[in-house]
């Protein structure tokens, strides 16, 4: 299967605890449109698989690899990828491997991350999952706006834990090939006047956005999952991002 230059592949990857069944909405608005995408479900986050909870990034990659060559994404065809959240390790480890199979990234209130990172480092061996906290817990760390309870309700049921050794996986980066990827972040829990100065300053979590050689920030604004909140508006951004 190919694609061509009037049609680009767009891969959605959503965060932790989720699936591909976070894009459907966002899905709706972009099959619409002249475009293939494509919702990824990564491996230890799938609820069918009982292996899941011993999934590593390395294993993740491996999906996504598997994903690009069913759609006949190659360095002649590459694709748009869309990463959420915390996505961003087996996404920015993906880049770092083949910086060749991505046209452009799309960072979803997420961003690059830096070499030698692990998203819970402190995570003890004995712990095989972290699963979604309760939600006064979850809106400490991440803005819960504009959702409604009964998605609350279905981002409950449908959450799957997240494996122990992906949370702890420091991630081994080297090739700054990554760094000249078209990049649009887009920015809805923090405005991108606020991400920009952080990264300008060193911060951690940011840095890796300062090192970006072709980068488009937008504002979405609206909390941590957007593809629930604002789905049409950022299937309009992801399509002008893959255009």
């Amino acid at each position: 299967m190919t694609t061509t230059a009037s049609t680009p592949t767009i891969i959605l990857i959503a965060g932790h605890w989720l699936g591909a069944w976070a894009w459907d909405e966002v899905l709706h608005h972009l099959t619409s449109s002249q475009c293939r995408a494509l919702a990824v479900t990564l491996p230890g986050l799938d609820a069918d698989d009982p292996g899941r909870a011993d999934r590593t990034l390395d294993d993740q990659v491996s999906a996504l690899l598997d994903r690009c060559a069913e759609l006949g994404v190659s360095a002649d065809q590459p694709a748009t990828v869309v990463a959420h959240s915390g996505a961003n390790f087996p996404v920015s480890l993906l880049v770092d491997r083949h910086p060749e199979l991505v046209y452009r990234l799309v960072w979803v209130d997420s961003g690059p991350v830096a070499a030698g990172s692990a998203f819970a480092p402190d995570v003890p061996e004995n712990v095989t999952e972290l699963s979604l906290p309760a939600f006064d817990v979850l809106a400490q760390q991440a803005s819960l706006e504009g959702l409604s309870a009964e998605v609350l309700e279905r981002f409950r049921a449908r959450s799957v834990p997240v494996p122990g050794p992906v949370l702890r996986q420091p991630l081994k980066l080297g090739n700054t090939a990554r760094h000249r990827i078209r990049t649009t972040v887009v920015c809805c829990s923090i405005p991108s006047a606020q991400l920009l100065e952080l990264a300008r300053a060193g911060h951690a979590m940011f840095a890796e956005v300062a090192k970006l050689e072709h980068l488009e920030v937008l504002d979405l604004p609206t909390g941590h999952w957007p593809m629930w909140s604002r789905p049409k508006d950022l299937a309009g951004v992801i399509l002008a991002a893959a255009s």
